[in-house]
């Protein structure tokens, strides 16, 4: 059991979360949500030990031990993989050490005989027979292959790195297990056996930070939402507080609806969702608990999402986009070995690829960006397009402009007022207007390169990695946006949900060749 007991944490003049007092029990998996700064990594911490709070105290039961997903990805560099993924848990650690110490010397006495039986019975209570075994098989699940096993840290990428650090953190069946962001770098085949992995502990706690709202759909038991400067715990996953959320937000705008009207929507709202959380194996008392819910138990967030909307100026005409035996090489490999296909209007096709690199080149070369080795690119003399590459770096260089500038570069509409509430709907509002460009954040270069998009008037949408740097509140507009944009989209994501609500056809780029189905992704993937 893990607990909070009036938890305050200040940072300055600010107050991050105030009287927090949350118990968190065997078997549940928690969301930690919350806008950009509200402190979730930072509550993760806390409740680590990694931070101390400004008051209050951080319980854990006696004997439970509590594993954390480690950020420095260059903290082992000299330690083999294997061996890094042991050192997870450092009691065994410690016993496997003074155990070899003990066998090691040359005067062994009786008392260094008790304490060798002693530490052989700890050792095996904590399955250290098995440690290389247990270590191996995490490694496989998330797709580190056996001959890495051995080789040292620093000669492993930097998304094998996280693989690691995240067997590291799920080795030895900690009671208690902290994830911040675990689904980073992950492909979706790894994010996928981690689902399964977090569903099957049924006696662990576990809490995850996550921009993934699909593994929050599929993990979750509680979302446990920073907002207010509180942290307040819903019973369901992602969907139900969000839908819960937005529910209570229409009900407060109308003041008028009798409470009877409010509270029978809200009992059919949690019907439905009922009925889903109860077919979820880890999840068998949630219904229970959705079922007591009552009207002041939902309320609404202060989270702000941005507009996210795209309409063509023009509609394109039937012959759209049509490659034939693209080839293309990059430092001497080949990477597209002779792919052929044809886009019809109005598809929205999903690219799919084992590396970021052939989907993000296969986007360069039907933008012009890149010369391939053989093949044509064909696009309608109709269509007209608008990218979002993976790398929007060079759009940003300029220091002097400032974002009302930067915009009014790619507006036919040059007012001040317009590019300002332009800017205020994608949460650039009065001070944020005036930012210069090459100060922003990852994500707020997203923003600014989706309004550059959406004021394109493009009846054809390129977009490499939407979601990368995106908290979880524009993730959702984007996707609602995407959802509602009458053209063609073409685009490659590693968000799940996002794919599935979006994608009308799946092209999946292989070492032989290509997989072209028109059909949902969880068709694809087998999963309907």
């Amino acid at each position: 059991m893990l607990a909070a007991h009036d938890v305050r944490l200040q940072f300055g003049g600010r107050t991050l979360f105030d009287d927090v007092n949350l118990k968190f029990t065997p078997g549940n998996c928690y969301g930690i949500i919350g806008a950009n700064g509200a402190g979730k990594s930072t509550f993760l911490k806390i409740l680590s030990g990694e931070i101390s709070p400004t008051s209050g105290k951080i319980e854990i039961s006696p004997g439970e031990r509590l594993a954390v997903l480690k950020q420095n990805h260059f903290a082992y560099e000299e330690e083999e993989v294997l061996r890094t993924v042991i050192l997870g848990h450092a009691k065994l650690v410690e016993i496997m050490k003074e155990k070899d110490a003990l066998y090691a010397k040359e005067d062994f006495s009786d008392a260094d005989g008790e304490r060798t039986a002693e530490l052989e019975g700890l050792f095996a209570e904590m399955n250290g027979w098995e440690a290389e075994a247990n270590a191996a098989s995490l490694l496989a699940g998330l797709g580190i292959k056996e001959d890495l096993h051995s080789k040292k840290m620093k000669e492993l990428t930097g998304g094998e790195k996280v693989k690691v650090l995240l067997a590291q953190a799920l080795f030895g069946k900690p009671e208690i297990l902290l994830l911040d962001e675990p689904t980073n770098d992950l492909d979706l085949k790894a994010i996928q056996w981690l689902e399964n992995f977090i569903m099957d502990q049924q006696d662990t706690t576990v809490l995850v930070v996550s921009h993934d709202r699909h593994f929050l759909n599929k993990v979750c038991t509680h979302i446990c939402d920073i907002d207010f400067s509180k942290i307040k715990l819903y019973v369901g996953n992602y969907d139900f507080w969000y839908k819960s959320s937005q529910l209570a937000q229409r009900m407060m705008s109308d003041q008028n609806k009798k409470v009877e009207e409010k509270m029978k929507e809200l009992k059919e709202f949690i019907q439905r969702f009922s009925a889903n959380a109860s077919k979820s194996s880890q999840a068998t008392s949630r219904k229970k608990m959705l079922d007591k819910l009552t009207l002041e138990d939902i309320q609404p967030s202060s989270r702000k999402y941005p507009y996210v909307g795209f309409r063509a100026d023009r509609e394109a005409g039937d012959q759209l986009l049509r490659v034939e035996g693209l080839t293309v090489s990059l430092e001497g490999e080949k990477i597209i070995n002779n792919v052929s296909f044809t886009i019809k209007k109005g598809q929205k096709v999903v690219f799919l690829a084992k590396s970021e690199v052939v989907t993000s080149a296969l986007f360069k070369v039907l933008m012009g960006e890149l010369t391939p080795d053989a093949g044509k690119v064909e696009w309608g003399i109709t269509t007209t397009r608008a990218y979002l590459p993976n790398d929007n770096s060079e759009f940003f260089k300029d220091s002097s402009l400032d974002l009302i500038n930067w915009l009014r570069q790619y507006s036919k509409d040059q007012t001040e007022t317009f590019l300002r509430g332009f800017l205020g709907r994608m949460l650039f509002s009065g001070e944020e207007a005036l930012k210069k460009c090459n100060v922003l954040s990852g994500g707020e270069k997203v923003r600014c390169m989706l309004s550059k998009m959406m004021l394109s008037g493009s009846n054809v949408l390129v977009m490499d990695n939407p979601t990368n740097h995106l908290d979880l509140e524009t993730i959702t507009a984007v996707n609602e946006g995407l959802i509602d944009f009458k053209g063609t989209l073409l685009f490659t994501s590693h968000d799940h949900e996002f794919i599935q609500t979006i994608a009308n056809r799946v092209i999946s780029i292989e070492g032989k060749g290509v997989r072209d189905e028109e059909c949902t992704y969880d068709h694809f993937l087998g999963l309907e």
